[in-house]
Formats: C-alpha cells, sequence, structure tokens
C-alpha cells in the first residue's frame, strides 16, 4: 500500500510518500480502507517535534473514514464493506489503516448515513467540542461561553453546539481577521482578535466575567481568559497550540475568585476510557445526522498532496478541516 511517512522530525518537507506492506489486524483490530484522512493539529506537532510518538519512521494520522476491509478474529457487530469513522493510534494517511475496534463508528443512523468526508472530519474535533461543553465544563443554559480559535476545527463546533446545548452569549476569538468572518458563520454572536478580548469582554459583561472558557492557545491567552472567569466560572483547557511555558496557577486564587480550572485529554481518554468517547461520538453523530451541526470542511487535496496541507495548517491562515482523500490505484 502507499502511506505518507514522517522518516524525522522536521518540516513539511519531510513528509514522504513510500510503499509500505499492507497491516494486519489483531484480534481486536479492524482494517480499513481510506476513503478520507483528517488533518489535527496534533499532526504537525508530532512532525515538527515528535509529540505523541514513541519512534520514527511514523506514519501520521489520527482520523479516518472508508469502508471495513478485514476484521481481526475476534470482532463481532462488525462487518467488511461497512461504512465506518474510526479514531486510531497514527497510521491514517495510507491506503489501509488500523483501528481498534471499540474506536470505531458505524455511520449508519436511522433511515440516514453521514457522508464520508464529514465521517473523517468530526470524530476527535466534534467529540473534544461536545465532552469540552458537557463533561468537563458542564454548561448551563443561560451561560456565557468563551470559545479561542473560533475558526478552527473545535472551535467552530463548539460554538454551534453551546448554541444547541442553550447557551446565551456564544462568543469567540481569532488570530487574525481574515478568520472573523468563519467564526461568524459558525454562529458566534461576537468575534474579537485574540490579541483584543479582555477589555470589551469586560466591558460587556460589566465586569462579571465570563461563566465557560475553552482554551487550547496556551499562554499568554490562558492567564488572561481565567482572570475574565464569572465567580463559579470554568477555564477548560484542552491544548498548548502557543507552545510557551505554563505559568503557576495560585489555588489561593481559584479561591478566592470561585474559579475552577479543568484539563481534556482526548489522547488519554482513548487509552483509558474509549467507551466514554464512542458515546460521545455517537451523541455528536445524531446531531450531524439531523443537520443541527455542521463540519466546516475548507479544502479536500489529494492524498499525495500531504505536505501542502501540512504546510497550510502551519501557516495559521487555514479555517475548519482539511482533508486528503485516498484515491485507489
Amino acid at each position: 500500500m502507499r502511506a505518507i511517512v514522517i522518516p524525522a522530525p522536521g518540516g513539511p518537507e519531510t513528509l514522504t510518500l513510500r510503499e509500505s506492506p499492507d497491516p494486519q489486524p489483531g484480534p481486536h483490530q479492524v482494517r480499513i480502507r481510506v476513503a478520507y484522512a483528517s488533518i489535527n493539529y496534533i499532526d504537525i506537532m508530532g512532525r515538527q517535534r515528535g509529540y505523541h510518538i514513541s519512534q520514527f519512521p511514523y506514519v501520521p494520522g489520527l482520523e479516518v473514514s472508508g469502508h471495513i476491509h478485514a476484521l481481526g478474529k475476534q470482532v463481532t457487530g462488525l462487518s467488511i464493506g461497512q461504512p465506518v469513522a474510526a479514531i486510531l493510534n497514527g497510521g491514517g494517511y495510507a491506503e489501509f489503516a488500523l483501528a481498534e475496534a471499540n474506536l470505531i463508528i458505524p455511520l449508519e443512523s436511522g433511515q440516514s448515513q453521514l457522508d464520508l468526508a464529514t465521517a473523517a472530519a468530526f470524530p476527535i474535533v466534534a467529540t473534544t467540542a461536545y465532552d469540552l461543553l458537557v463533561s468537563v465544563s458542564h454548561l448551563q443554559r443561560g451561560e456565557t461561553v468563551l470559545i479561542h480559535a473560533a475558526a478552527g476545527g473545535v472551535g467552530s463546533l463548539a460554538g454551534q453546539l453551546a448554541r444547541i446545548l442553550g447557551a446565551e452569549r456564544v462568543w469567540g476569538t481569532v488570530g487574525n481577521t481574515r478568520k472573523i468572518a468563519a467564526a461568524q458563520s459558525a454562529g458566534f454572536d461576537r468575534v474579537f482578535l485574540r490579541d483584543e478580548f479582555i477589555i470589551p469582554i469586560r466591558e460587556l459583561t460589566a465586569g462579571q466575567g465570563v461563566d465557560v472558557i475553552l482554551d487550547a492557545s496556551g499562554e499568554p491567552t490562558r492567564s488572561q481568559s481565567l482572570d475574565l472567569l464569572a465567580p463559579f466560572g470554568r477555564l477548560a483547557m484542552y491544548g498548548n497550540a502557543s507552545a510557551n511555558a505554563d505559568l503557576p496557577i495560585a489555588p489561593s486564587a481559584l479561591l478566592s475568585g470561585n474559579k475552577g480550572v479543568l484539563g481534556y485529554s482526548f489522547t488519554n481518554l482513548m487509552q483509558t476510557h474509549p467507551q466514554h468517547l464512542m458515546a460521545t461520538a455517537h451523541q455528536v453523530l445524531d446531531h450531524l445526522v439531523a443537520g443541527r451541526l455542521h463540519v466546516a470542511i475548507t479544502e479536500i487535496m489529494p492524498f499525495e498532496q500531504a505536505a501542502r496541507a501540512h504546510a497550510l495548517m502551519e501557516s495559521n491562515t487555514t479555517t475548519g478541516k482539511l482533508l486528503l482523500q485516498m484515491r485507489p490505484i
């Protein structure tokens, strides 16, 4: 099979197309003939500095869609040829990918079926967005939500889900003016530049602050967000895109401000609580099939253009989701 390989950490040009043996499923695994593979920022961090990669060479790609091609001996409830989405431990940028059977998402839902492009785009970002709002932040009806990186994959879905879940005001921040329109199209009431959000939000809330803030930007946005929390407000952290050093959070400041700081790691839940992720994914799938939720896919590129896709995402100019499309030869 053809696969995109990272031989060693480096720039987008390190992504190399190679011929590799077809992967063989273990007893609890499924082999998928890949139709689409999704690009995620964790792929970029892995390529740049080996984040979450145990050894090189490495085939990136943590979520795909396609059809089941082979079943492990102990897999039940799934069938060859079945359309699925899957969350992977890597290996998605390839003609065939292996997935654990307990991280497979069948695409049939009642009389409807999600298209394969959307199916590749939603598992990680939409599940993360839903979990951040429901399982982590316990968003309540009528609350105010601030979502950083509002034009990105998680952010654009979190904005829509916050509205579905009953938030009264849904605000977002973006890194530059070119992303404002994309965030607004996801349903945000107000969109601010990340360098200029503190003063207007204090004015809009009359100094009371925000109930829920979602942040994967890291410092300095994280500390600024903590200062903006209302009493009983919750800051949910799920990444550190800035790669800046963490600043200490004083427990006394949380006590005096009646504030909470919570963390979320999708990759940890893959290992420890896959059943939770699958339950959340099916909640999101219902919203997608019903048309209440929309994944913004901004570009679908040929599989062979993985390096271009990485370069685009790394440039901080993209919005929504980028996909690679596999065309069998």
